[in-house]
């Protein structure tokens, strides 16, 4: 079974940038197509980006390039960062993995920013 924990939340400022890190266990990494979620009180989880196991990136909605999706394959590690947060970028983010017939969620790390 695959597990996911999530990372790098916090309190900041508008303007400033964060890093968020997922690190899978359990699974072949490699193969499996892992996202990013956000969910803002009151509103329905929302994709954010996700990344192919062949490497490609699709970010959900008009990101204004704030928003970066990456993995590393060999730390087993996926990775968002978020530059010029905005208040409204205030959420929990969750990580996502899928592949053909299973799928899984962390816990979420709490992003808030404050303007």
């Amino acid at each position: 079974q695959v597990q996911l924990v999530e990372s790098g939340g916090g309190l900041v400022q508008a303007g400033d940038s964060l890093r968020l890190s997922c690190a899978a266990s359990g699974g072949t990494f490699s193969s499996y197509t892992m996202g990013w979620f956000r969910q803002a009180p009151g509103k329905e989880r929302e994709l954010v980006a996700e990344t192919t196991s062949g490497g490609s990136t699709n970010y959900a909605g008009p990101t204004g390039g704030r928003f970066t999706i990456s993995r590393d394959n060999a730390k087993n590690t996926v990775y968002l960062q978020v530059n010029s947060l905005k208040p409204e970028d205030t959420a929990v983010y969750f990580c996502n993995y899928r592949t053909i017939g299973a799928a899984s969620w962390g816990q979420g790390t709490q992003v808030t920013v404050s303007s």
